[in-house]
This record gives C-alpha cells, structure tokens and sequence, in this order.
C-alpha cells in the first residue's frame, strides 16, 4: 500500500472502537476491472453504494496460488490512478460457474443496465480476454470466486 492509501486505512480503523479495530487483519487496497475507464467506474458506482458485488475467475486464484477473498475483509477501492476512493468490507464468498450467474448477483454487481443479459455480455467479453493472454480457452462452465460487500468508509 501507497503511503496514502494507508493514512486512508488508518483514517477509518481508528475511527473505530477498539474491539472493532482488532476484528479487521486482512487489508488490501486495488481498483477493479482492468481499465482506466472501467476502473473509475467501478470505484464510482462503489462510492454510490450501487455496485456491492464483484467476481473473478477461481483459475487466478488457482494458478497465483492465491488465497480466495475472506469474509471480514478490508479493501481500499482505488481509481485508475491510484487515489482512495472508499473502505468496502468482504460481506460474502462463495464460487459458482459462470453459466450458474443469478439475476439478483449480476444486479448487485451494479454495471450497465444491472441485468443478467448485459452482465454474461460484459463478463464472457471480459474474461475471454484474460484467458487468451494465458492461452486458455473460456468455457461457460469455468468457476468464479464471487464477493458481496458493503462500503464502510467514508
């Protein structure tokens, strides 16, 4: 973490009692998506409370030898350039095939026209071009790591 995200992490944990404070031990600090456009719209519609859920592919995970997201988790949402926007807290964890999305997720996840239909577009686009660069092939079946999350800070 940059010196600034760290005075933002620090801003908002002791701001809380004690006993809160001590529950917190997992803390990172990313943007979403892979876009400057796309990032800033994330970190936007985070802000807003209307984006509260995110997803990858389980195979990063995997191939990373990367421990999956954990409820309890704080992550500073940061835009394109770096800058801290807001403090969300990891509320849900749990995988599902791509082709299993729900209607209710896909909203949650708060892009476009927040429907099933514009979330399998945007996604299958999305992580067909992260497994080309590895020289995978998508598949409908593929698993995802999916994250529900409630904005803490500010």
């Amino acid at each position: 973490m940059t010196p600034q995200t760290k005075s933002f992490l620090n801003h908002y944990l002791f701001a809380l009692n004690e006993n809160l404070r001590r529950r917190y031990t997992s803390f990172s600090a990313d943007y979403f998506c892979s876009t400057e456009k796309d990032a800033n719209t994330c970190a936007d519609l985070v802000v807003k409370g209307e984006k509260t859920a995110t997803c990858s592919l389980k195979y990063w995970y995997d191939v990373a030898n990367e421990p999956v997201p954990t409820v309890g988790h704080l992550q500073v949402v940061l835009n394109w350039q770096g800058e801290p926007q807001c403090i969300i807290e990891t509320t849900e964890v749990f995988e599902i095939p791509f082709n299993a999305m729900t209607e209710e997720f896909a909203f949650q996840e708060g892009e476009g026209d927040k429907s099933l239909d514009h979330w399998k577009m945007s996604h299958r686009d999305f992580f067909e071009k992260e497994c080309q660069q590895e020289n995978i092939e998508f598949d409908d079946t593929m698993m995802l790591v999916c994250e529900r999350f409630k904005k803490v800070y500010p």
